[in-house]
């Protein structure tokens, strides 16, 4: 080649190179797609930690409703408890809970099931043998102390679950809550069958 054409050939691509135009539909291209993966990727975290969240707080709250209770409790008011949860986590997030009494004893060094209830069953009850699985949950307690423990899980589904962009993020999954209350004026919380 002519020394003439490989300058006008050099001269072409430093023109070619030396070019801004066009860049800002390039970058677009690029980062476009990333920003939009970091965006959807933020509001699945944001979601799944605000459901974890109020999950808690509605298990705090129901918990506490129960440990101020003063007279025996029946049946229907624990389904009023779900209900009273499932109202403040909405109707988009199934709840299910177990209220279970418990009273630690010192002579046989072991907690001990005074009742135990699921609205719909939808758990099964605790007995004195199935608690001691759970008995690394429970504080320490002195001989006759008497708990009640509120069980609760929220099945959480990815609100992006709909459009399958969620499994790149967060999965669906349980929210489980363990809550060990005192009852905070009487000895123990009875239901109606309870002996006082």
């Amino acid at each position: 080649m002519k020394p003439a054409m490989m300058t006008r050939i050099a001269s072409t691509f430093r023109r070619f190179f030396g070019r801004e135009d066009g860049l800002m539909v390039a970058e677009l291209v690029i980062v476009l797609p990333l920003y939009l993966f970091c965006v959807v990727g933020m509001y699945g975290y944001y979601d799944a930690f605000r459901t974890l969240n109020a999950s808690q707080k509605a298990s705090y709250t129901v918990s506490d409703m129960i440990s101020r209770t003063m007279i025996p409790i029946d049946e229907p008011y624990i389904n009023g408890l779900r209900d009273t949860m499932q109202f403040i986590l909405t109707d988009s997030l199934p709840v299910t809970m177990r209220v279970t009494s418990v009273e630690f004893s010192g002579v046989r060094n072991r907690f001990e099931v005074l009742w135990s209830r699921s609205p719909g069953n939808a758990m099964p009850r605790l007995t004195t043998s199935t608690l001691q699985a759970l008995a690394r949950n429970i504080p320490k307690m002195a001989d006759g102390d008497k708990v009640v423990i509120m069980e609760t899980t929220v099945d959480y589904r990815p609100v992006l679950a709909r459009v399958n962009i969620a499994d790149m993020f967060i999965e669906q999954q349980e929210f489980r809550q363990f809550i060990v209350t005192k009852p905070r004026f009487v000895d123990k919380v009875c239901l109606v069958t309870c002996p006082l």
